[in-house]
């Protein structure tokens, strides 16, 4: 059980129902699966926002509950085919994005102890996942900081 920075145990959820194909009312073609896929990249959106417009709006008004079960490919590897995946991957962004909004807050309050722990658990989990993606996703001489963060958001 891998709690990081916290002694909570995690909410319990539902799973999603196991499928192998997608259901019948959900009739779209893959390949338009992919072009809208690509289309909202291009329009700034995350892959799991992608996820997210495709099954609430879908494709031609028909919702896309799973993209993969439709294409056989994950939203992630749809844009690498097509050259549109982000620069950073979604949840170090996301990451740096908190530990720089907790820094810019610690620095207007330096008596905030709270959100000051709170910063140095997040800038933690960004350099643990820098490593991870460390000559993958992520350029090998990498390091984070804050002005490195600041920059790239």
């Amino acid at each position: 059980m891998a709690r990081m920075h916290t002694r909570r145990r995690g909410s319990s959820g539902s799973d999603r129902p196991v499928a192998d194909e997608p259901p019948e009312w959900s009739d779209v073609e893959a390949d338009d699966v992919e072009d809208r896929v690509v289309e909202l990249a291009e329009d700034g959106y995350s892959p799991s926002e992608i996820g997210l417009k495709l099954r609430d709006e879908g494709v031609t008004g028909t919702p896309v509950p799973n993209v993969k079960l439709v294409t056989g490919k994950k939203v992630t590897e749809i844009l690498e085919e097509n050259d549109a995946e982000p620069d950073l991957p979604e949840d170090l962004y996301n990451l740096m994005e908190r530990a720089v909004r907790l820094r810019e807050h610690v620095d207007e309050n330096p008596q905030d102890k709270h959100n000051k722990r709170a910063l140095q658990n997040t800038e933690s989990k960004v350099r643990r996942l820098v490593n991870y993606y460390r000559g993958d996703e992520v350029d090998q001489d990498f390091t984070y900081s804050y002005d490195v963060a600041k920059e790239l958001l």
